[in-house]
């Protein structure tokens, strides 16, 4: 079954309705059915929930991850395996990636799913150099 992982950015973008919406709600229809998986590291789930904190408040910032935890067709990803550290410490030090990005890469990576992203700016290198499939939701501005 084909796998994705979601970024921070993705999410934001359906919660919000920004332009690539549609490309996360029709991926979540697909994981509803069954027919694809979506993973999200809970590292990307953190920026998920303060972003939400500083645009609507703590309470709704709650009831929204709540609501992805319940009921999203996402599995998170709660645990960082020593893989993943490696990876992710390679990732890191090899260039001016955030923190969070490389865990969503070398989750990726080790995991063989397709990130779901609209960040191109530091994202678009990796997708050259590290040979991980991307799912673009919208052009790059």
């Amino acid at each position: 079954m084909p796998e994705y992982i979601l970024d921070a950015c993705a999410v934001l973008a359906f919660l919000d309705g920004e332009e690539g919406a549609v490309v996360v709600r029709d991926l979540l229809d697909h994981a509803k059915s069954n027919e694809i998986a979506i993973t999200m590291n809970a590292v990307n789930l953190i920026e998920v929930y303060y972003d939400r904190i500083r645009v609507v408040g703590t309470e709704q910032a709650d009831a929204i991850i709540q609501d992805i935890y319940d009921n999203f067709p996402i599995s998170i990803i709660e645990t960082i395996n020593p893989i993943i550290v490696r990876e992710a410490a390679r990732l890191k030090a090899s260039g001016k990636m955030s923190f969070a990005d490389t865990i969503l890469v070398a989750t990726a990576r080790h995991n063989g799913s397709t990130i779901v992203t609209c960040d191109h700016v530091e994202l678009e290198p990796v997708e050259k150099q590290e040979h991980i499939p991307f799912l673009w939701i919208r052009p790059q501005f």
